[in-house]
């Protein structure tokens, strides 16, 4: 009887050699369009010919579907298909090289083995192995080129988001830590608990080859908005129930708490959490990946690329009307081809998992080619034409009379969307402006006839805003004054905050200036939280005088209402009598105290470390409820909670704590310090860890 006894499925070399020897556990991960050896034990001689090798995939398998195929031992020359080649026999033992098609599509395979002998057939189930995409190969549609952007775009298991606003770029550190325990196999379940996979499962398995119906699901499933998705997003201010989606440290712990609840959303993410996520999922299924930050970001509810923002006479922001500008937005850029566009659109492809407005019917967003918004082209899938309107829209400002319900309208701005669209560089953490990929420079004759293209393929909708009702024949009047807000000292959480109002008069007759002034804390996203400042005031500007009127906020007044975004946004309204009014708007963000973290000896594999915390608190009051929470891939399993004790007013904290780095190389620790005063302070460190 011709038995196989067992299978050695060379998991070390194969994995080394496919790229997924990162992974943790023995699982055999493999990416396609790459050969892989395995050898069978045999209990007696086999005739090759009667060898019959089947892979499947999916829940129920069929070859039409390309997600089941059967072939014999040939003599290996593929045709981009799958076949089997006999690489050396012995007695007792074939080994044999399969090769798998570069339009498989991805996930966990079963092999099966079928042998035949004196007219009986035996079947062996051989065991499972996982297909991933290949950015190393041609063939694949994600293949990458260049191996450091390789390294990065894949292979990498930490980095960096950029956040804050257009005049304080603030970066954070995230762990993706897609090569952790589990978290591919939870990546998968991210696209088991789809609506697609819930409507059709054979044919959302097959589709799986393509790495654009891929990101597509992936961004509708990392928001729980319609479906068992990953993260509940809050950007009301209040995070009762939940995390505070600033203390994060990273995608591990998100993902393994959704698998724990039986895949419910975890609550609460805002932008960075989605696309850092989003990060970890790509580049587990072997999609070249990076995370990209736009910093005044439009949010256009009606597709008329234009945002219109709402103030009253006082000064006070509104909330109305759905359109607003973000201060900054995170999204994800994913590399592959883009057969159904053309070649031109190949590469970089905008994929959004934050929840901001439905495509078919779903909260997801993209795959948008970032060529195509360079070029205009918001005709093209997928949702384009929002895209193009993040990075592009106009800025409309209107005065809002509360009394009589009416609008009136104060200026438009052509040029402060769409600013320092900024991602990690390869191999360090500086950033890169990548502004130039999306748009032609601000002003340029190319830039506006995008613009006017663009406008002209969403015609329909154009009419419809209050846009086009009250600017026209406005936009002529010139102002008599400017002014603007001028930061004085340092902004720091705990003390006073102070600016400057700085008026000019641009014409040579005395001008009356009515000024009213208010601050708000608001969340990044625009989302008004607390009034926290209000001052009214009459100015006499001589002929061409410039001058100055103080603004300050002391702690006590924003401190209660300050969220961990640390953001206040200064608004004046400057009246001269029979003129418009000039709106002057600065949002600043105040800076956390420092934690510092160091290393206090020589970090070796499989050896403890301690690692040194220190906080002092800057108050003047004590702070309690401090909680310290620790992640990184490669240095410590899972994450760290460490409870630290109240801190007396200046008092300075010192905490030790021990890791044990599983990984040598560079690694990426993260901290994040909450406590009732400071709701997130974050720090991250680099250690290399020796063999």
């Amino acid at each position: 009887m011709a038995e196989i006894t067992g299978v050695d499925w060379q998991t070390n070399s194969n994995r080394q050699a496919h790229h997924t020897n990162k992974f943790y556990g023995q699982e055999l991960i493999l990416r396609r369009s790459q050969e892989f050896t395995i050898t069978l034990n045999t209990q007696s001689p086999i005739s090759e010919e009667s060898l019959k090798f089947t892979v499947s995939t999916g829940p129920s398998p069929s070859e039409s579907a390309r997600t089941k195929a059967m072939f014999p031992l040939s003599n290996g020359n593929s045709d981009g298909s799958w076949n089997a080649a006999l690489k050396a026999r012995e007695e007792s033992s074939l080994t044999i090289t399969i090769s798998t098609p570069a339009s498989a599509p991805i996930g966990q395979y079963l092999l099966e083995v079928q042998t035949s002998s004196r007219g009986k057939v035996y079947s062996t189930k051989l065991g499972t192995f996982i297909l991933l995409f290949n950015p190393w190969v041609q063939a694949d549609s994600v293949f990458m080129n260049n191996e450091a952007e390789r390294q990065e775009y894949i292979q990498q298991d930490s980095g960096v988001i950029f956040v804050g606003s257009t005049n304080r770029i603030n970066m954070v550190g995230w762990n993706f830590g897609q090569f952790e325990d589990d978290i591919l196999n939870i990546c998968f379940s991210i696209l088991d608990n789809s609506l697609d996979f819930r409507r059709d499962p054979s044919t959302d398995v097959a589709r799986r080859s393509d790495p654009k119906y891929v990101g597509r699901v992936l961004s509708a499933m990392i928001n729980g908005n319609d479906d068992n998705g990953v993260v509940s997003g809050n950007w009301s201010g209040d995070y009762t129930g939940g995390r505070d989606p600033r203390n994060w440290n990273g995608s591990v712990e998100i993902l393994k708490e959704w698998k724990k609840s039986g895949f419910r959303p975890v609550r609460f993410g805002q932008c960075w959490v989605f696309a850092g996520t989003l990060n970890t999922a790509l580049r587990s299924f072997g999609i070249p990946s990076r995370v990209v930050t736009n910093f005044n970001s439009a949010h256009d509810t009606d597709r008329n690329l234009s945002v219109d923002v709402y103030y009253d006479a006082m000064g006070n922001p509104l909330d109305r009307g759905s359109d607003s500008v973000w201060n900054f937005h995170v999204w994800n850029e994913g590399w592959f081809v883009r057969t159904d566009l053309g070649p031109s659109y190949n590469g970089w492809q905008v994929l959004d998992a934050t929840p901001q407005e439905r495509s078919q019917g779903v909260f997801q967003c993209g795959p948008a080619s970032v060529f195509a918004i360079r070029e205009g082209d918001v005709n093209l899938p997928f949702d384009m034409p929002f895209t193009f309107a993040e990075v592009n829209a106009d800025r409309t400002t209107w005065i809002y009379d509360k009394a009589t319900g009416s609008q009136k309208w104060n200026s438009s701005d052509t040029q402060s969307v769409g600013k320092y669209i900024s991602t990690k560089a390869v191999g360090s953490y500086s950033r890169v402006d990548i502004t130039e990929k999306y748009k032609y420079p601000e002003g340029s004759r190319q830039e506006r006839q995008v613009f006017q293209k663009a406008l002209g393929n969403l015609k329909p909708s154009r009419e419809f805003g209050p846009t086009s009702a009250g600017a026209l024949g406005a936009a002529d009047r010139n102002p008599s004054i400017s002014g603007r807000f001028k930061v004085v000292g340092i902004l720091e959480v705990g003390k006073e905050v102070n600016l400057a109002l700085i008026l000019k008069n641009l014409t040579s007759d005395l001008k009356m200036v009515t000024v009213h002034m208010t601050a708000w804390t608001i969340v990044y996203n625009g989302t008004l939280v607390h009034e926290v400042w209000k001052d009214s005031a009459k100015i006499a500007l001589d002929p061409e005088e410039e001058t100055q009127y103080r603004v300050k906020i002391p702690y006590a007044q924003y401190e209660k209402y300050l969220k961990a975004d640390n953001m206040i946004r200064a608004t004046a309204i400057c009246k001269v009598s029979d003129e418009s009014e000039v709106l002057v708007e600065r949002d600043v963000i105040l800076d956390n105290p420092t934690l510092t973290l160091e290393v206090l000896q020589e970090a070796r594999v499989r050896q403890p470390v301690n690692v040194q915390m220190l906080f002092s608190n800057p108050l003047e009051e004590p702070v309690r409820n401090c909680v310290l929470m620790v992640e990184g891939s490669g240095l410590l399993r899972g994450s760290l909670k460490i409870d630290v004790p109240a801190l007396r007013p200046k008092e300075r904290s010192r905490i030790r704590f021990e890791i044990l780095p599983t990984r040598s190389g560079t690694r990426q620790l993260l901290a994040d310090f909450s406590c009732n005063k400071f709701p997130a302070i974050k720090a991250m460190l680099s250690i290399d860890v020796a063999e």
